[in-house]
């Protein structure tokens, strides 16, 4: 087992390990157990009775949450022509347009935490999935990031302000940031309803009754809480 200092120690004293707590509660725990001298990151790990294999066990969507992640997120579009001039108009970091600003991507330029493409750029896209995909980049219509250029604007803003890709793992389980630390705990609240709202309205045609077998809250090197993975669910059974 790995050995823990004394600030996680007292801090996982204060947690019931055997406990599973309300989603209020554990949100308010996980933030007040905190151990980090930099403002931590508020997860949430989910274990799922899905099976990612099976076609109609697939979970992948977007949240918006309603109060961001507390960080800056930088924003790359992939556009071509008027695509690119709105990409720009709406406040995109970096507009990726030509074959220099593709071959540096390609070379391995990554400084960026989203990135979206318009339909008709996906083709010189595709060549950079080696480097795109591992890191959870590459743009996709269904988390939202492959849009016409009259969305550009909407889905830029919606990027900055906090929208949040989830998905299953290969073993079956979502993670997903929630917030940092220095959120009220009602905010962190908030943001882990409007993700588990969407969660629910993402449900697979192929989920058996409460697909949602655990649920821990925990901050960057912090104890994990347990939280109720029931008393979000609705149309379990």
């Amino acid at each position: 087992m790995a050995k823990h200092g004394k600030k996680y120690l007292a801090a996982l004293a204060k947690v019931d390990v055997d406990k599973v707590y309300s989603s209020r509660e554990a949100v308010a725990l996980a933030k007040e157990t905190t151990i980090t001298k930099f403002d931590a990151t508020v997860e949430v790990h989910m274990r799922t009775t899905l099976d990612s294999r099976q076609a109609d066990q697939q979970l992948r969507d977007v949240v918006v949450l309603p109060h961001g992640l507390g960080k800056t997120v930088r924003v790359l579009v992939f556009a071509q022509g008027e695509g690119a001039a709105a990409a720009r108009a709406a406040g995109a970091d970096m507009v990726a347009d030509d074959d220099e600003s593709l071959k540096k991507i390609e070379g391995g330029m990554l400084d960026f935490d989203v990135a979206i493409a318009t339909p008709d750029a996906m083709g010189k896209v595709g060549r950079l999935g080696r480097v795109l995909g591992p890191r959870g980049l590459m743009p996709n219509p269904k988390a939202g990031t492959v849009v016409p250029a009259q969305d550009l604007e909407r889905a830029i803003k919606e990027a900055k302000a906090g929208r949040v890709e989830f998905r299953l793992d290969k073993s079956n389980n979502i993670h997903v940031s929630i917030g940092k630390a220095s959120f009220s705990a009602d905010q962190l609240y908030e943001n882990y309803a409007a993700l588990m709202d969407a969660i629910n309205k993402a449900r697979p045609s192929g989920a058996k009754g409460n697909f949602i077998k655990r649920v821990t809250i925990t901050t960057t090197m912090g104890p994990g809480v347990k939280a109720d993975p029931n008393e979000h669910v609705q149309g379990a059974g």
